[in-house]
């Protein structure tokens, strides 16, 4: 798994998979797209407008957990 950001665009993707393969985008919300592959499962999640809403879930930061080993990342986001 993948999540990147680009704060000039204020987008945000989590990836699934690494291979790239022709995807069906799924408009769930006029903020979130899901990208989904042939075989019917989920190959991305795109978030517009990113910095709300994953501001709003983390406290302006986006904090990666790996809950096996406890270890923790965060990442700032912009206003």
């Amino acid at each position: 798994m993948k999540i990147s950001y680009d704060p000039r665009c204020n987008i945000a993707y989590v990836t699934f998979r690494d291979e790239p393969i022709q995807v069906k985008t799924i408009q769930v919300s006029e903020e979130i797209n899901v990208d989904v592959a042939p075989d019917g499962s989920i190959y991305g999640i795109e978030l517009l407008n990113a910095n709300i809403q994953l501001g709003a879930l983390a406290g302006d930061k986006l904090i990666l957990e790996n809950e096996a080993t406890g270890s923790k990342i965060e990442i700032a986001l912009p206003r």
